[in-house]
């Protein structure tokens, strides 16, 4: 969105804002019914909107879309922001707004989540925001799962799936000079150098076997049949593939000690 000025139709650049004492005034009027109260505290926090999809922005996604979604997140925090707590409305509106896009997100991303995840989600942030609007502070993954009745991780998970997938390439710090991003924080714990190193060895502790004790390893340890079925395949007695057997993992660990 940088450098862009109109969004929707709406200049970026000259966007209202309220002081707190008027907005409280206008979220009274406008639980009352008043209209022109409900307008102009929309028109009053298109700003809070652009600071909430900026998050969302570089994934590929339309910014008229999102600031229209953003829009629907805080009509539903004006029709549900209770002014009898003593909390800025900004701190109730932009979760509401954040969850909303997070939905937009989820259901259109084009990675899908099965629907069960997808119907706990929906769950999650129906109660998340209704605690909010009786409480001062979001509710905790512990309240939640109490709420719903459902355990910690899978409100967890249900909420992870609503948030969006994030680029690999996409920056998370910089201080001057290149930028840190999310590819700079994951580790491989799999294709480690000692891992490597031991399959090389393996590879090569391999190929001084013959062609019988390599089948005899294959189909005991990778296809897991066992000694007997193991005979019967190859042709010889069980007390033969366990002769051979111990001896191919002799010569492998002398193989592998000594690389």
């Amino acid at each position: 969105m940088q450098g862009k000025v109109e969004i929707c139709g709406v200049n970026t650049a000259r966007l209202k804002t309220l002081r707190n004492d008027e907005m409280n005034r206008l979220l009274k009027r406008s639980r009352q019914g008043d209209e022109e109260a409900r307008q102009q505290l929309i028109e009053g926090n298109l700003r809070l909107v652009l600071s909430v999809i900026q998050r969302f922005m570089g994934r590929g996604e339309n910014p008229d879309d999102l600031f229209q979604v953003g829009c629907v997140g805080l009509l539903k925090a004006i029709a549900n922001f209770n002014t009898d707590l003593n909390v800025r409305f900004s701190t109730y509106g932009v979760p509401m707004i954040e969850g909303e896009v997070k939905r937009y997100l989820r259901d259109y991303s084009a990675i899908r989540v099965s629907r069960s995840v997808r119907d706990t989600a929906y769950k999650v942030l129906q109660c998340k925001e209704a605690m909010m609007a009786q409480g001062e502070h979001e509710p905790t993954l512990e309240q939640i799962a109490q709420k719903l009745g459902l355990s910690t991780q899978a409100v967890s998970e249900a909420m992870d799936a609503m948030s969006a997938p994030v680029s690999l390439h996409e920056p998370v710090y910089s201080d001057g000079g290149d930028p840190l991003t999310v590819m700079d924080q994951v580790r491989d714990t799999k294709n480690t150098d000692e891992q490597w190193i031991e399959r090389i060895a393996l590879r090569e502790a391999m190929a001084r076997l013959a062609e019988r004790e390599k089948r005899i390893l294959s189909l005991r340890f990778f296809d897991g049949k066992t000694q007997m079925e193991v005979a019967s395949e190859v042709g010889i007695s069980q007390a033969q593939v366990s002769r051979l057997e111990k001896n191919a993992i002799t010569t492998l660990r002398k193989a592998i000690c000594v690389s």
